[in-house]
C-alpha cells in the first residue's frame, strides 16, 4: 500500500530559485524541486504532497506578507486538508531569522515545537490514522544579496539553529535531519537553494525517510 508524506515548509519547499530582483515570482519546475525529486526516488512506496508557501514561519505573521505566513494556521489547514498521511516533514526556520521578527534561536525552537504540538494532538493523529514526523533544520541563511536589509545578524541565529533543532527533535523523539550538513543557502540571495541543492537535499531526505 502505497504511502503519504506531506512536506510543509517556505519557499524552499515551493521551489522558490535564488532571486535577484525583489517581486519575482518564480518557481523551479517539479523535475528540480526537493518534494518532487523525493517523490521520485520513493516511488511508488510513497506519494508526496507539496505544502511550501514563501514566507512561511514557524509561528509568526509577516508585516508585509500578512497573518497567513504564521506555520500554526498553515499546518492546520494542510492537515485538515490532505490525508491521510503517513509521514509529516516540516522544515520552517529560514524566515524566522529576519530583522524585522526579533527571534532568538531559542524562540525560533520554540515555534517548532508549537508545530510539533498541533502535529502530535490527539485529532489531528486520529483523524490520519496516526503519523510519525521528521523535523528538518534549514542550511544557515547568508547577509547578502537583495535580502541582505532583513537579514541583518541572521547569519549568527541560524548557525545556532541546528544543534538546538536536533535537542528538540530527540526530546520529542521523532527523526531529524540537519539539510546545512547536505546543501548551503545560495550565494546569490542568501536565502534560497539552488537546482543541484534541490537535487542534494532531495536525495538525503528520501535516504532519511527509507530508513525510518
Amino acid at each position: 500500500m502505497t504511502k503519504t508524506v506531506l512536506t510543509f515548509g517556505d519557499s524552499n519547499t515551493y521551489g522558490t530559485p535564488p532571486a535577484t530582483a525583489r517581486g519575482e515570482n518564480r518557481r523551479f519546475g517539479p523535475e528540480t524541486r526537493w518534494p518532487a525529486i523525493l517523490q521520485d526516488i520513493l516511488s511508488p512506496d510513497w506519494a508526496v504532497i507539496e505544502e511550501g508557501l514563501p514566507g512561511r514561519t514557524t509561528c509568526l505573521a509577516d508585516p508585509v506578507m500578512g497573518p497567513h505566513m504564521d506555520g500554526q494556521i498553515g499546518l492546520r489547514i494542510a492537515l485538515e486538508s490532505h490525508g491521510p498521511i503517513d509521514l509529516l516533514v516540516i522544515m520552517l526556520g529560514t524566515n524566522d531569522v529576519q530583522l524585522h521578527h526579533q527571534s532568538s534561536p531559542d524562540q525560533i525552537v520554540g515555534g517548532l515545537a508549537r508545530l510539533l504540538a498541533i502535529a502530535r494532538s490527539e485529532p489531528y493523529q486520529t483523524r490520519h490514522g496516526g503519523f510519525d514526523i521528521l523535523l528538518i533544520c534549514p542550511p544557515p541563511v547568508l547577509e547578502q544579496g537583495i535580502y541582505r536589509d532583513t537579514l541583518m545578524g541572521a547569519r549568527a541565529k541560524s548557525l545556532a539553529l541546528a544543534p538546538l533543532v536536533a535537542g528538540l527533535a530527540a526530546h520529542w523523539g521523532i527523526p531529524f535531519l540537519d539539510a546545512g550538513a547536505h546543501i548551503s543557502s545560495s550565494q546569490i540571495d542568501g536565502i534560497h537553494f539552488d537546482a543541484q541543492d534541490h537535487l542534494t537535499l532531495g536525495k538525503a531526505i528520501a535516504a532519511k525517510i527509507s530508513a525510518l
